[in-house]
């Protein structure tokens, strides 16, 4: 995780501009670098480092004296970096995983690059000696990238839209900025006068499709055929490789746990391969909530159960309603359900970063999009619509949950790993019969949750715990969250300002005190871009006028 920043025929003194990337020095508290492009008065690169790989040569923009002419400056990990090495004879010159971009590049350009790297990145690579620069993202938007692009070929790029929204430019109409699409990669001319022109834009990844460099993955052809103990096999299989994989840091590594499904398979994991590993430490986990909220209490059965150093954290809703508007600072977001799920990840990746030493942070993200888990998939007309509401989930995450999740935990200077979307595990998932996936027997998620049956990974009684929304398992199930934040909220906003909410905000106009709040807050950080958030998350197939899972006449609580 780290912060990345550059500019392109800049119309501005590149020392002014510069002070821009300084919205973003939380991605990277480690180092920080600012480097003019040879040649190119009106070209730089920002770039703020979190040292997690190669403490020594790690910094950025990279650049090696094979390739003196490629500049490379991308925040992420490339999981496979050490394999692809070895199968093409790569010579590397530093301990750095980016470096394999620069070799697969000039070997064999960008799109065969791009489809072999295993991981989650966001890149901004400058070709000099050709005069191209190309940016490139992950499948799922694990790491953010924005750009800004003027109509006279003036490029800025950043790993967050608020390094961009004061960059000055001589255009007399203002510049969209927009969120770069996830699995794609954009190539552009490069002028003499440091100015770009688009000249081709490609999806190089597909989250229904095995990836490329599947064949470059330590975990070799699976089982055929979709019988139900193959299937759950393969899952097993794929899953641990996921988690393995992402063992790659030379910092503490540590694991959000909720106690539900997700996180506490991840935990386990994690502290299973850990000890294979023979990692000098112990995993910490980490939750939080009231004292008698049901995550907090299902966490530490799991923690207990697995045997992690747990660490609870305790948060009032005072501290959450303090911490709403430095929250949607951080999001750049005015989504109702990702602002409330996002004050108990803000306040928890706070306290790791103060108080412990962990900074590579794993966590359950995506595997509700993934495996059908929220409650309304149990309304799915068809496990057809099913099936294709899971793959449009995946295709939003990067507006949505792993949005959250990033910027939460970059925040504070941590790095975010998230298992459940590793590419082959998902294009796996995804090509199983539709019927499969569904909800089974009134619960959701039943393939995966039966793939851990009887294996005592967890305690049996998590492993089939129903869905219950983070935003809503961090207070107790008499009073959620969420309802103490609509109660504050209702005090400051009133009756007027909601009935004239239309007039106010045309796009997404909100419908209760609660959004209204949020965007206005959103609107005062960020005025006049709106258009950021092309629409709210809500569940489907239902009458729901809220996103919380606790208002479907579907959901039950847990008892327990």
């Amino acid at each position: 995780m780290c912060g990345i920043w550059a500019l392109f025929g800049s119309d501005d003194c590149l020392s002014v501009q510069c002070t821009n990337a300084m919205k973003i020095a939380h991605r990277g508290p480690d180092a920080f670098r600012f480097e003019n492009v040879n040649g190119y008065t009106n070209c730089c690169f920002g770039f703020h480092r979190l040292a997690i790989v190669d403490q020594l040569h790690g910094m950025q923009p990279l650049r090696i004296k094979k390739f003196p002419f490629l500049w490379l400056c991308y925040n992420g990990e490339i999981y496979n970096h050490h394999l692809l090495k070895e199968q093409f004879g790569f010579e590397f010159q530093t301990m750095v995983d980016g470096e394999v971009l620069l070799h697969l590049y000039d070997r064999f350009g960008i799109s065969k690059m791009a489809s072999l790297l295993d991981g989650v990145f966001a890149f901004v690579l400058l070709d000099s000696a050709n005069r191209k620069v190309i940016l490139g993202r992950d499948t799922y938007g694990v790491r953010p990238l924005f750009k800004f692009l003027a109509d006279d070929g003036f490029l800025a790029v950043c790993s967050e839209a608020k390094g961009l929204t004061e960059v000055s430019h001589t255009m007399s109409m203002p510049v969209n900025i927009t969120a770069f699409l996830p699995g794609h990669f954009e190539v552009f001319d490069l002028k003499q006068n440091g100015k770009v022109r688009s000249i081709q834009m490609d999806q190089f990844h597909c989250c229904t499709k095995e990836p490329a460099h599947a064949i470059y993955d330590t975990v070799g052809a699976l089982a055929n055929g979709f019988e139900e103990e193959t299937v759950k096999g393969n899952i097993r299989i794929l899953f641990e490789n996921a988690v393995r994989k992402r063992l790659m840091a030379n910092r503490r590594i540590g694991c959000l746990l909720s106690g539900g499904l997700d996180s506490s398979l991840v935990a386990a994991t994690l502290v299973k391969l850990s000890k294979e590993w023979k990692l000098p430490y112990p995993i910490q986990t980490f939750s939080i909530g009231s004292k008698d909220s049901p995550d907090i209490l299902a966490a530490r059965k799991v923690a207990a159960h697995i045997g992690s150093e747990h660490h609870e954290v305790f948060f009032s809703v005072e501290d959450g309603l303090k911490s709403v508007e430095k929250v949607i600072f951080h999001l750049e977001t005015y989504d109702i359900t990702t602002i409330r799920a996002s004050v108990g990840m803000y306040l928890v990746s706070k306290y790791i970063r103060e108080k412990t030493d962990s900074v590579v942070i794993f966590s359950g993200e995506g595997s509700d999009e993934l495996t059908q888990g929220y409650i309304y998939f149990h309304k799915a007309p068809s496990p057809k619509e099913g099936a294709e509401e899971s793959i449009r989930l995946l295709n939003e995450l990067y507006l949505f949950d792993v949005l959250r999740a990033d910027r939460t935990t970059a925040a504070h200077g941590l790095e975010l790993r998230v298992p459940f979307l590793d590419h082959r595990l998902t294009a796996y998932y995804l090509s199983l019969p539709d019927e499969m996936k569904i909800p089974k027997h009134g619960v959701e998620k039943h393939l995966l949750r039966d793939a851990f049956k009887g294996l005592d990974l967890i305690p049996d009684e998590i492993l089939w715990r129903r869905k219950e929304a983070f935003s809503d398992g961090m207070m107790s199930v008499k009073k959620s969250w969420y309802t103490h934040l609509q109660e504050h909220l209702e005090t400051l906003v009133n009756d007027e300002e909601l009935a004239n909410a239309k007039n106010a905000f045309p796009h997404n106009s909100p419908h209760t005190k609660e959004a209204y709040y949020f965007r206005q807050v959103f609107d005062k950080l960020f005025p006049d871009r709106g258009q950021w958030l092309s629409h709210y998350w809500m569940p489907r197939w239902t009458d729901a006028t809220d996103p919380s899972a606790r208002t479907l006449s579907i959901y039950t609580p847990d008892k327990d």
